[in-house]
């Protein structure tokens, strides 16, 4: 099973398998052009997108400046748009429905690490160079008709349902069913959504 299959499996992967790095460093030369792109140059955005991302529908608008792991494991429904500065470490999929309104500052995190430092980074090289943490994944799942506020962060394995408003500056530490306001720190089902 090669680093790739392992990552998306949500088994412990080396970050500094080779293939990996290759896609890491393809993504971020493509994010650094795609945010350094003329605002109005939408041609040039679209081509970008379209070859950094997993897929997309129609009608998605990315404001710069974006940020991302690999890019390729990030999938958009039809209408969505994302507002600047946010950041999705798709080291899973990160998969968004359609409608979808993400707010400036949201952090989407599909990687974590084991809590024992021993699991984490193994044991030391002998020629002391630096060695990658090993880390594990979740895929994050975005339902259709969802905003999620201005600086929420969203964590690895969580599903949010249809028709869903996430509160600005919740931190969403578990599933979100459909059609209801949540928000807090983690975040709380508050009310249902009309």
């Amino acid at each position: 099973m090669t680093e790739r299959e392992k990552m998306l499996a949500g088994q412990l992967y080396d970050c500094g398998d080779p293939e990996l790095l290759a896609q890491w460093h393809k993504a971020k030369n493509l994010i650094r052009e795609y945010n350094q792109t003329e605002s109005e140059d939408e041609e040039k955005k679209a081509r970008i997108l379209k070859e950094l991302l997993g897929g997309q529908g129609e009608n998605v608008w990315i404001t710069p400046p974006f940020y991302a792991d690999y890019g390729n494991n990030i999938y958009f429904g039809n209408n969505c748009e994302v507002n600047m500065n946010c950041t999705f470490l798709d080291d899973n999929r990160i998969v968004i429905g359609n409608n979808a309104l993400i707010a400036p500052n949201v952090q989407i995190y599909t990687a974590f690490h084991p809590t024992s430092a021993k699991e984490r980074f193994g044991e030391p090289r002998e020629d002391g160079s630096f060695v990658f943490c090993k880390t594990q994944t979740a895929p994050v799942v975005i339902g259709d008709n969802v905003w999620i506020g201005g600086g929420a962060i969203i964590l690895p394995g969580v599903t949010i349902g249809n028709n869903v408003v996430i509160g600005a500056g919740s931190i969403v530490t578990k599933d979100i069913p459909d059609d209801v306001v949540a928000c807090g720190n983690p975040c709380r089902v508050i009310r249902k959504n009309q």
